[in-house]
């Protein structure tokens, strides 16, 4: 069984296990990090911590996300890094039986764990630690 935090990133339903996010809070002004990919928005100051944010809009679609969205906090080893998406939207429970592992997620390294079905469609389930791996390693 699997616990999904679903959210929206230009257009599309996504999920992640809820396991992996340590807290969510709302999009903040980013200091953009001059020669870095357009998919890292930036640094953003939490609480006198520095958190790296990685815009899933640009990742996944080539658009950017919204910015009255939320930020997805999750942990990389002893780091915070947040990852922008347009709108949380709720949590679901997954049951084995309503989820399709990803067979051969080359194309785009790994990200994508599998395909959940819910009862109001299909969620596209992210394997958070290789999106945030991509960006800090």
């Amino acid at each position: 069984m699997l616990r999904l935090l679903l959210f929206a990133v230009a257009g599309s339903v996504y999920g992640c296990d809820i396991a992996a996010v340590r807290e969510i809070v709302p999009l903040r002004r980013t200091t953009r990090l001059p020669g870095a990919p357009p998919h890292v928005r930036g640094l953003l100051n939490l609480r006198g911590a520095i958190v790296t944010v990685i815009d899933l809009a640009a990742r996944l679609a080539g658009a950017t996300s919204a910015d009255d969205g939320s930020v997805v906090l999750a942990e990389f080893g002893n780091r915070n890094v947040g990852l922008a998406v347009d709108e949380v939207r709720d949590v679901q429970i997954l049951t084995p039986e309503r989820f399709e592992r990803a067979s051969g997620d080359v194309a785009r390294g790994g990200i994508v764990r599998g395909l959940g079905h819910l009862d109001d469609g299909v969620v596209i389930v992210l394997e958070v630690p290789a999106v945030i791996r991509q960006v800090m390693a």
